[in-house]
């Protein structure tokens, strides 16, 4: 609505000095010559806005303009009071100041918004945890996220994966929560790299600043380093035949087997399944773990791999009976 789409545009000038036209049209989805329609509106209505041509110019409000309208709609007071991670918010000290915030928002709305506010929890709840969940103690999280929002350097007695320890100076970047897993991205010397919080077993802020790249965005880098680490998984396609019953286990049972494809049931009942894992022996696993519910039919090593297991397995047993 149009309405909206103006208190959207006030509120965004109250938040940042200068907006181009086409920042606005690109926050807003909407076209440059719609926001020069929206621009001639809030001057009539005697919103003192003006625009400053150049390079680096676009609109802006006369100081000290301000209004206190929220302009928040009923769908925007849904999204925030909609349940928050705890974890999340308690890991960086922000529980009781987010609970705090939401108590004075809600305090500051018109009664007839505040049903949406209070409905939402009463009908929808986010549960992030899964059944059996596993946090690994961060022990040095406090002072990272010290370093990190102070723009500090970190000295990091780091844990690799491979089993080496080693020590790290680093320009301490941003925090990134991936599920309950926290990640420090931090500047080694100039290059980016992420550190898994839980293996840092020492961190102290040292006195320098940090030394932040001018063009360095915190969401841009995560959603790129995500999809490099994807794409450089190693993968392992196997095709496999599984009983009916079996197909909806999988997804949910295999931790590193992705499924890609089903084919429709053949005349027994049985699906052809295109899977990809990570390794030839994580494939084997897997398979096993369906017992007499699935079949491999290729690779020709995975299937031998499968029964050479199976066998031992078999032998073992018949040992101990």
């Amino acid at each position: 609505m149009r309405a909206d789409r103006l208190v959207s545009i006030l509120l965004l000038l109250q938040t940042h000095p200068r907006l181009s036209t086409r920042e606005l049209a690109a926050r807003l989805e909407v076209s440059e010559r719609t926001i020069h329609r929206d621009m001639d509106a809030l001057t009539t209505a005697g919103i003192p806005v003006t625009a400053e041509r150049g390079a680096h110019g676009g609109w802006m409000l006369l100081a000290p303009y301000q209004t206190d309208l929220t302009g928040l709609t009923a769908a925007e007071i849904q999204a925030l009071f909609l349940t928050t991670p705890t974890q999340l918010l308690s890991d960086l000290g922000l529980k009781q100041a987010h609970d705090a915030a939401l108590i004075k928002l809600y305090a500051a709305l018109p009664s007839m918004q505040r049903h949406s506010a209070a409905d939402i929890r009463d009908y929808i709840l986010i549960d992030m945890p899964g059944w059996h969940p596993s946090k690994t103690e961060d022990l040095c999280f406090g002072v990272i996220q010290e370093a990190v929002l102070n723009s500090r350097r970190l000295r990091l007695l780091y844990g690799r994966s491979d089993g080496e320890t080693v020590e790290r100076e680093v320009d301490a970047l941003g925090l990134v929560a991936k599920g309950k897993t926290w990640y420090l991205v931090a500047a080694v010397d100039g290059e980016l790299r992420t550190y898994r919080v839980s293996r840092v077993q020492h961190a102290h802020v040292l006195d320098q600043p940090a030394v932040r790249p001018p063009d360095f965005n915190l969401a841009d880098f995560w959603a790129k380093s995500s999809q490099e680490f994807v794409a450089n998984l190693p993968r392992y396609p196997a095709v496999l035949r599984v009983h009916p019953d079996w197909i909806e286990r999988i997804y949910g049972w295999w931790r590193f087997g992705r499924v890609e494809h089903v084919e429709p049931p053949d005349e027994t009942g049985w699906h052809v399944v295109n899977v990809r894992f990570e390794v030839l022996e994580e494939a084997a696993g897997n398979v096993l773990s369906c017992g007499p519910f699935a079949e491999v039919i290729a690779p020709d090593e995975l299937d031998q791999l499968v029964k050479t297991w199976a066998q031992a397995i078999a032998q073992r047993y018949d040992k101990q009976a």
